[in-house]
């Protein structure tokens, strides 16, 4: 019996060793997950913003041509069969170049043997009659350039076209400016800029340029000497009658007055 007994407590030891290794060999097999932080949001994109649009260099302004001279006779019929299309009042001086082979702004030689004339917002080669109401002389002529840059006044005439309206010795009258014909539409389209000027220095002229720069910085701004004085011009992006127009309501310059000119 005490050999029975001895075989049963030393098989029931193995047993019990058994159950030991196994259990060990379980533990250092076991997997361990490691705790991860949890995941983060990913950051914001940096929001971004269109580019202001860039301004391009103003694309120069076509020759508009006129007929030697000013006005043809195919000129005069018409407006001998037509109606005007426009009529204002206002005063005419006259003016020439001041250095021969001057460009007008039509881009042709200016010539004070022609008759034409300049007008600030006219389209160029617009068709015109301009009459005395002093006198009642009267002439056809064309637009050629721009102009006058003055309070008060609406038309300024060559040499030509001050003699065969009476105004050349004078100076100046009172006109009425009947308008027939013009290459393009009076009110709609057109391309335009301000006029600022006549300065008495050209500090003044830069000084107002740099603000404009500023200011306006899809703009083209240019400072330039005139005669006896300096002038600034800005022109829109695209050339805008409506940007043009809203900076011309908003300039109040120390000194020069700001013009609504159209350039074509």
């Amino acid at each position: 019996m005490s050999g029975a007994l001895q075989n049963a407590r030393r098989s029931a030891a193995w047993a019990g060793l058994a159950l030991i290794l196994l259990a060990a060999s379980g533990c250092g097999h076991r997997t361990t997950v490691a705790q991860l932080p949890a995941p983060q949001a990913a950051p914001p994109a940096p929001q971004t913003y269109p580019s202001a649009p860039q301004a391009t260099p103003p694309a120069r302004i076509p020759i508009t041509p006129v007929p030697r001279g000013g006005v043809s006779d195919e000129d005069l019929d018409f407006i001998n069969t037509h109606r005007p299309i426009l009529t204002e009042e206002g005063m005419a001086t006259w003016y020439t170049a001041p250095y021969k082979g001057r460009q007008a702004a039509n881009g042709q030689v200016f010539s004070d043997r022609a008759l034409t004339a300049a007008h600030r917002t006219l389209p160029m080669g617009s068709l015109i009659v301009v009459t005395n109401l002093s006198t009642g002389q009267s002439s056809a002529m064309r637009i050629t350039d721009r102009g006058p840059f003055a309070d008060g006044k609406i038309i300024d005439l060559t040499i030509a076209s001050a003699k065969a309206t009476g105004i050349y010795r004078v100076g100046s009258a009172r006109v009425r400016l009947d308008v027939y014909r013009t290459p393009k539409p009076i009110e709609t389209g057109g391309r335009w800029c301000v006029q600022i000027g006549a300065f008495h220095s050209e500090h003044q002229a830069i000084k107002l340029k740099e603000q404009l720069l500023r200011k306006y910085p899809s703009s083209n701004v240019i400072e330039f000497p005139g005669e006896d004085s300096y002038w600034v011009r800005i022109r829109p992006q695209g050339d805008n009658r409506e940007q043009a127009e809203f900076i011309a309501s908003k300039l109040r310059p120390a000194e020069g007055e700001a013009f609504l000119t159209r350039l074509d």
